[in-house]
């Protein structure tokens, strides 16, 4: 049986190169499942003490690259016309200049805890750049009954797990970005007296150039 090298086998497993660059991209509807995973993380909290799976957390960041492909998939799946592919992808990237958003699904032993939208949470939320600087959303919604659209663009859903919409500002009040152009990375956490989840994206080819999009 011929061994394939470690590095390989590390290389198969690391999430795919993003990019927090904006401006057009080329995708096709076929692309979106990769995207989705190069978007996608997961995490665990295990509580050792009493041997107990305390949080399962799974967020997929609704990017400027992301948004490009989901409008990509939906236009095709939905079969709509150049105008109206255009439209939505206008006002998605619009809105990608104002807002951060995640799509979240939780998992744990106690439900009424996992409900981050509610007065029950066990969790706070926030958004880190890699100097620290916190940010809390803006809003945090339940997604209650999860539309066929985001079943089947967010095969995270399950029967088991809560949905959530979370929504950060990409502005700080004192008008600096929250997370900048050239940021290596952004940390989506889930901390309280349960423990911490920290859900990382890192990026490739941080620039300070902001593409101008469609």
């Amino acid at each position: 049986m011929k061994r394939v090298p470690l590095i390989a086998l590390l290389a198969a497993c690391a999430p795919a190169q993003i990019q927090l660059r904006a401006g057009p991209r080329d995708f096709t509807a076929d692309d979106y499942p990769a995207v989705y995973d190069a978007w996608t993380r997961e995490a665990d909290e295990f509580a050792w003490g009493n041997m107990d799976d305390v949080l399962h957390a799974t967020a997929t960041f609704e990017s400027w690259e992301f948004r490009w492909a989901y409008v990509v998939r939906y236009a095709a799946d939905h079969s709509l016309d150049a105008a109206a592919r255009e439209e939505l992808l206008r006002a998605t990237l619009q809105d990608a200049r104002e807002h951060h958003r995640f799509f979240v699904t939780l998992a744990g032993p106690r439900y009424r805890e996992q409900n981050i939208a509610g007065d029950t949470s066990a969790w706070r939320v926030i958004l880190l750049d890699p100097e620290g600087r916190q940010t809390s959303p803006v809003e945090i919604r339940r997604v209650r009954r999860p539309s066929a659209v985001e079943r089947v663009y967010f095969p995270s859903i399950h029967p088991h797990r809560q949905a959530f919409r979370i929504v950060f500002p990409a502005t700080r009040p004192d008008g600096t970005p929250t997370i900048a152009p050239d940021a290596s990375q952004v940390t989506l956490r889930f901390t309280g007296p349960r423990g911490r989840v920290d859900l990382v994206w890192r990026f490739a080819g941080a620039s300070t150039q902001r593409g101008e999009g469609v």
